[in-house]
């Protein structure tokens, strides 16, 4: 028979949208702890009703399926078939978003009673999509549970193209007709079991915004997640290396003076320098997540595709002002790269719309379940042209901070503006004060800069006191394959640990501080001496780091790692003092000396293979 108008079914729903029109809502900062503890009972609540719902509605499809195999027996109730079509259709779930398959990114281990536990790869269907991120879903065992949908791939199924299958179906003979009844109720069941999944899975990032733990307008990074999905594409690692011309013959951007044997300089469409000042106003994660990094994400940007590697600042926090993200001050030698705001970007693009997007982010880490996440807390864009095509002139600029991400329009961080019409001029000033922005000031540099900046590769962003470093293995990478290959056709592999090895230190900052502090005092005018000391100074410090037992993988916005990393390389570094002060061969004995363990020798610390690095 029918549903009733006001069934439980009916009645769970309608609970269930209140509920998410109440999570949707912002909630005041002091009542997080107790707003939680309520949703949790009524959504505890709303849960076990549904389990009962749940159990009627399949002890309903064993009976309708025992008076179906009675009516196969019997020809001449052609009227009780046209009733359980009709009550088969009653209930089946609408057409729509829900009841989609969708296939699991990465595991999901369940937080409170609710959650469905699932793994990387398991095949989930949904049964109801909600506002708040956090969706019900149902595994192939029928285990159901709410899931974040942040964690889900949509797979290719559509149940909409299976009812179009069915009602082509419906043309066929007799026989398949009574095929069809039973690929229905197959597929009435598997519906009943989508809408047990959708309503217990939670998307981790609507789930914490229900709870009031981020603000509105928070939303996954895209930038990192770039940077997580994509591999190398976007790392600076990538965009350091040598870049073939369409031939496959030569390179577009690495040439050498045939006079001075210098790499020759190239300028670019795009080249300027900037410091991240201030970002000010930047609302703060609230209870239940503990952040491990505040950070902005900054690349060359058009409006629609990232044009540059992805470079990383992390912010200089001080809890007495938490909605102020500060930047080192520029100490010579000492400050961290990972600290640095003063970068530098090139890029030879030809866009009119060209510009530097900062992604404003924080990593952090749930309290309850120990899962780790990336949020943006907003983007800026600073457009490098004026509407004449002209380059903006170097002064400070303040660049709003908008909410979502850069491909949506109008979206607020946080609602700061009271309700109604603004009262006055000083209440629009005291507004647009509360409004979120980042300070970047655009400078220029000396020449001496400028020289080494012209050496690199056409498109690269990076901070400033790295510039030098980044010039020296350019030089480097010249003499080897523009001067000391047998012929520019020869792609043999070609011995050189340093050519091999130096490209992981831009995605490892903490080992270019330790090559930049050893290397404090290379700046002689010959380039011969300056690539010997160079070289002397990497073999003996980080290339030998690199491949030590005892330094800990590198492993983003995670403190224990990076406390321990850190201890290692300035214990390491001191001891390697004495090697490299012992003469030419220093740098070499510290590798058999016995006192420092090694990794096993592989082949491909010495090898660069330009067919694999080449862009």
């Amino acid at each position: 028979m029918p549903l009733k108008r006001r069934g439980p079914l009916q009645l769970a729903q309608r609970e269930v949208e209140d509920l998410k029109k109440q999570a949707d809502e912002p909630a005041p900062v002091g009542n997080y702890d107790q707003r939680k503890v309520e949703e949790e009972k009524r959504l505890q609540s709303v849960m076990e009703r549904l389990e009962s719902l749940f159990q009627d509605v399949d002890d309903e499809d064993e009976e309708d399926s025992d008076d179906d195999n009675d009516d196969d027996d019997d020809d001449d109730d052609s009227d009780d078939d046209d009733d359980k079509k009709d009550k088969m259709k009653a209930i089946k779930l609408p057409s729509g978003p829900d009841g989609h398959v969708y296939t699991a990114l990465s595991d999901f281990k369940g937080e409170q009673d609710g959650d469905l536990w699932f793994q990387r790869g398991d095949v989930l269907r949904i049964i109801k999509k909600t506002g708040d991120g956090w969706w019900l879903a149902e595994d192939a065992k029928g285990n159901k549970g709410v899931v974040p949908k942040t964690f889900l791939k949509e797979d290719d199924e559509d149940d909409d193209d299976d009812d179009d299958d069915d009602d082509d179906d419906s043309e066929e003979s007799v026989e398949e007709d009574d095929e069809d009844q039973t690929v229905d109720q197959h597929k009435q069941s598997s519906n009943w079991s989508t809408v047990r999944k959708a309503l217990t899975e939670i998307d981790t990032t609507d789930v914490l915004s229900a709870m009031g733990a981020i603000p509105a307008g928070f939303r996954p990074s895209t930038l990192n997640k770039l940077l997580v999905d994509e591999g190398k594409t976007y790392r600076g690692s990538h965009y350091i290396q040598p870049e073939l011309s369409s031939s496959q013959l030569s390179f577009t951007d690495l040439f050498l003076d045939p006079d001075t044997g210098r790499v020759r300089a190239r300028q670019v469409r795009t080249s300027v320098c900037f410091s991240l000042w201030r970002c000010k106003m930047i609302p703060t994660p609230g209870v239940g997540v503990q952040v491990l990094s505040r950070h902005v994400r900054l690349c060359a940007f058009d409006g629609t595709q990232v044009l540059s590697n992805i470079h990383t600042v992390r912010v200089s926090y001080n809890s007495k002002s938490p909605k102020t993200w500060n930047f080192s001050p520029r100490m010579t030698g000492i400050l961290p790269i990972l600290l640095d705001g003063d970068c530098f970007l090139r890029c030879n693009s030809s866009s009119v719309n060209l510009g530097i997007l900062f992604e404003l982010g924080v990593t952090f880490i749930r309290n309850s379940t120990g899962e780790r996440g990336d949020l943006s807390c907003g983007w800026a864009f600073l457009k490098l042209a004026d509407e004449a095509g002209n380059s903006i002139p170097n002064r400070t600029y303040e660049c709003p901070v908008n909410g979502g991400t850069p491909y949506e329009k109008d979206v607020a961080v946080e609602l700061t503006a009271a309700r109604g019409s603004p009262g006055g001029v000083l209440q629009q000033i005291l507004q647009a004060r509360r409004q979120p922005k980042l300070i970047v000031k655009l400078k220029s540099v000396n020449t001496r800069i400028r020289n080494q900046l012209s050496l690199l590769p056409d498109t690269l962003l990076h901070c400033l006191s790295g510039a030098h470093l980044l010039a020296l293995h350019r030089q480097l990478l010249a003499d080897a394959l523009l001067m000391n290959r047998p012929t520019m056709q020869n792609a043999d592999l070609i011995c050189s640990p340093i050519l091999s090895t130096f490209p992981l230190l831009l995605d490892q900052t903490d080992l270019m501080d330790a090559l930049r502090v050893r290397n404090n005092l290379l700046f002689p005018l010959d380039l011969s001496y300056l690539k010997h000391e160079f070289s002397k100074v990497y073999m003996s410090s980080v290339y030998f780091l690199l491949h030590s037992p005892s330094l800990p993988c590198y492993r983003w916005a995670d403190p224990p790692s990076e406390e321990q990393r850190a201890r290692v390389i300035f214990s390491t570094l001191d001891a390697l003092k004495t090697h490299l002060s012992s003469g030419p061969k220093g740098a070499l004995e510290v590798f058999v000396d016995p006192k420092h363990s090694h990794l096993a020798f592989d082949i491909s610390e010495l090898t660069f293979d330009l067919l694999n690095v080449r862009r």
